[in-house]
């Protein structure tokens, strides 16, 4: 990826909106800390089935610095939820399968 430091600024402030985003989320539906599904719903790995990771979390940045933090959740709700619901629902069937196995 190109040297962008605007790029990277803005990639640096969405990460830490997604991960605020990804906590309260799971804390809200799940009622406990779950560190490795955090980590899986902003992981580079996760976000580069969306897009570029650091161009996905530049958006997030950007959308929170232009329009707050509301904004910035109603995007990663309607953006990176979905796809991210997908793969926690492939991975439940794997692991399920896996067991009876």
């Amino acid at each position: 990826m190109e040297s962008n430091p605007q790029l990277s600024k803005d990639a640096w402030i969405g990460d830490a909106v997604l991960s605020l985003y990804a906590r309260a989320k799971i804390l809200s539906e799940d009622g406990m800390v779950d560190g490795p599904k955090c980590v899986r719903m902003t992981s580079n790995q996760f976000l580069g089935t969306i897009g570029e990771p650091t161009k996905v979390e530049a958006e997030v940045g950007r959308i929170y610095l232009r329009e707050g933090l509301t904004a910035a959740f109603n995007w990663i709700e309607q953006r990176i939820v979905p796809m991210f619901e997908r793969q926690e629902q492939n991975r439940l069937k794997r692991t399920a399968g896996k067991k009876r196995g």
